[in-house]
């Protein structure tokens, strides 16, 4: 690999990095968004929730005065009794219908697949580029880049139905939510969707031959690439 593109390789690799540190924080984390109910007056104990991908997370909080963010029962930062579970997407029982029926379990079923797909490509990426660093090994940047890449797609896919089930919460009778906003982990996810799917395209340029210096010269005709 020649020095230059071993450079831009490297650059890439380091995006990537912070690529892979926001899809893990969005994955693991709940914070995905946050739903309030209406608050009516205030000293009351109101509930609002926060959730992500496998749990959902509700907090009873005592409101003294109005939430300035205009949030209703909030902000999710004040203290008070929480209470977390998970989605069970693979069991039945009683606790997965109800979820079944307030927030479109399967909305939640089909963004978590995906996000385990996105991870699966995120792990062959990062293999196929370790060893692209090997020597002679650099035709495995355009399988990395193309693994980045689908990377980044399923993960923002994986955005959009969680946006699509965080609207069908608030517009369904089933559920005392309102209001809602998207949180820090929302924001994880869609970092890592422009890190991972840009530096998937930078690797498969990078990986592209290099162009002739003349214009009647042709690719095969190019001086090939030195091997370490």
């Amino acid at each position: 690999m020649l020095e230059d593109k071993k450079t831009k390789v490297k650059i890439t690799f380091l995006v990537i990095l912070v690529g892979i540190s926001s899809m893990l924080a969005a994955v693991v984390t709940d914070h995905w968004a946050v739903l309030s109910p209406r608050v009516e007056q205030l000293n009351t104990t109101c509930e609002a929730a926060h959730f992500g991908l496998w749990r959902l997370c509700k907090k009873s909080i005592f409101i003294v005065e109005e939430d300035p963010q205009g949030k209703g029962c909030g902000p999710i930062s004040l203290p008070g009794v929480k209470n977390c579970s998970y989605f069970k997407h693979f069991t039945s029982g009683e606790e997965a219908e109800v979820f079944e029926v307030k927030t479109q379990k399967e909305y939640n079923i089909s963004a978590a697949a995906i996000a385990i797909f996105s991870l699966a490509f995120m792990t062959l990426g990062s293999l196929c580029l370790l060893g692209a660093f090997g020597k002679g090994r650099d035709y495995l940047l355009r399988p990395a880049g193309m693994f980045f890449a689908f990377a980044g797609l399923c993960i923002v896919i994986s955005v959009e139905i969680m946006r699509q089930s965080v609207k069908r919460m608030i517009d369904s009778d089933e559920t005392i939510w309102i209001e809602y906003y998207y949180s820090w982990s929302f924001a994880c996810a869609c970092a890592a969707f422009t890190l991972l799917f840009l530096s998937g395209i930078s690797l498969l340029i990078i990986s592209m031959p290099h162009m002739p210096r003349n214009p009647w010269e042709t690719c095969m005709d190019a001086e090939p690439e030195p091997i370490d």
